[in-house]
């Protein structure tokens, strides 16, 4: 994602929904997983000295 833009993020997340209700989960997941690399990725080149927060205890 070379820009942040919630329209863009928006279709994709749709197109994950569609994919979920087709019912090929795996492939949702992944797809989500590649979107918030995607994501994290963005912030991170936007505030590239601030650190991730920890994980609660409860996440996996």
């Amino acid at each position: 994602m070379a820009e942040l833009n919630p329209h863009n993020v928006a279709q994709r997340i749709d197109t994950v929904l569609d994919i979920l209700v087709a019912g090929d989960y795996h492939s949702a997941i992944h797809n989500l997983e590649i979107l918030k690399a995607e994501l994290l990725e963005q912030v991170k080149r936007e505030r590239p000295g601030e650190q991730g927060s920890p994980k609660s205890p409860w996440e996996i």
